[in-house]
């Protein structure tokens, strides 16, 4: 492809900004090929967000809901960074409107709905994916890469937690994020990552138990507008039911025979964005920690036994992502969320226009379905008093 790539962003929220920034700088990043990109438009129905995302991001326009952007034969490719009921009939519209689609995980609101949107992946003839962050830190990267060149041994144990406190105060509104039934809640929001990440270094869930899950603040108060993401915004006197979890954990089993074991929250108070994961093998140990992103811990057998013990691995070149990725390409520089966005929208674009050294794919709407039947499995558990379901 020679002409320009032509991108839209639908949602004008914290997620969909880290997306449109993502646009902005994939031509910075990595190898040759891929073709300019055209920043057309952003969609929100607070135009007032939408509009101060286009000029910060420098897209063409901002426009005020999302059929606007399927109607637009000008738009080549698309995310999706909108709530989660949204997902699928906006998938619709775009794939049969013939552009290609990145959208944001969970992948649907219900597990119907991304059944849906499967059986729309096969028939698409258009590239179709879902947004999984963490794949491309270089530290989880590379943590992967240890595993699967076996230098932590025989895995034993993965043990994976995603710890928020954007949910703590009982004052905060009832948005979105707290409406759909149990499995939307911190299990949709925050879990589908640790989720996600725990299969990228193991391999595939095969079933989950000893699953709990429970609501720490059960009423919200009503917003009286727009709320952005997780900020704090005026409420009313009026309070309703919060529909899903606040916490969750569970056991699973990979089908390596391998254990694990999950918690996720959005009232862990202090931690802000506590995603992190140790992965523990007959001969080594690894962890990682985001909110130290530009490093991860390292034990192993070597060298003596009297000066054995975890060890810090600075982020650096040496690591998936790093070289052509980052614009200083130095050891202890750091890394950020930022830059995973960035290389998942690379990836995207490079799917969509065939370049010929791309990143690897992004996660498929069918590995999106997975996550979400993980996710009911765990639910199914809950209700059963913790007892074992199979992953379909």
């Amino acid at each position: 492809m020679s002409e320009a790539l032509s991108v839209a962003v639908i949602g004008a929220g914290m997620a969909g900004r880290s997306h449109a920034a993502a646009y902005r700088m994939v031509n910075t990043v990595f190898g040759a090929g891929l073709p300019p990109v055209r920043l057309v438009a952003i969609a929100d129905a607070n135009t007032e967000l939408g509009e101060d995302a286009a000029r910060r991001y420098g897209f063409e326009k901002a426009v005020p809901s999302w059929e606007d952007v399927a109607a637009d034969p000008g738009i080549d490719a698309v995310s999706i960074v909108v709530g989660n009921t949204l997902h699928r009939p906006i998938a619709e519209a775009l794939v049969a409107a013939g552009k290609h689609v990145l959208c944001e995980k969970p992948l649907a609101g219900s597990v119907e709905d991304a059944r849906a949107m499967v059986e729309l992946e096969r028939s698409a003839g258009v590239v179709t994916a879902v947004g999984y962050t963490y794949r491309r830190n270089p530290a989880v990267a590379a943590i992967r890469d240890h595993v699967r060149n076996g230098e932590l041994g025989e895995i034993t144990l993965f043990q994976g937690r995603y710890w928020c406190d954007y949910a703590c105060h009982p004052r905060g509104p009832l948005t979105w994020r707290f409406r759909g039934g149990p499995g939307s809640g911190a299990l949709g929001d925050i879990g589908a990552h640790i989720i996600d990440t725990a299969e990228f270094v193991c391999g595939p869930i095969l079933s989950v138990s000893g699953g709990e899950i429970s609501t720490q603040v059960p009423k919200r108060p009503l917003p009286l507008g727009a709320v952005v993401g997780h900020q704090e915004a005026p409420v009313s006197s009026e309070v309703d039911e919060v529909e899903n979890e606040d916490t969750a954990m569970f056991s699973a089993r990979f089908t390596s025979g391998v254990q694990a074991s999950f918690s996720v929250s959005r009232t862990a108070f202090g931690s802000p964005n506590g995603f992190g994961f140790d992965v523990c093998g007959l001969s080594g140990r690894a962890a990682y920690d985001q909110h130290r992103p530009g490093e991860y811990l390292f034990d192993d057998t070597q060298p003596q036994a009297r000066t054995r013990g975890p060890r810090q691995v600075i982020v650096g070149p040496q690591m998936p992502y790093f070289r052509g990725g980052y614009p200083m390409e130095a050891p202890g520089v750091g890394i950020g969320n930022q830059e995973c966005f960035t290389y998942q929208c690379r990836a995207f674009l490079d799917q969509v226009a065939g370049t010929p050294d791309p990143l690897p794919p992004n996660a498929s709407f069918a590995d999106g379905l997975h996550t979400m039947q993980i996710i009911q499995a765990v639910v199914q558990s809950a209700a059963s008093g913790g007892a074992a379901v199979a992953v379909p």
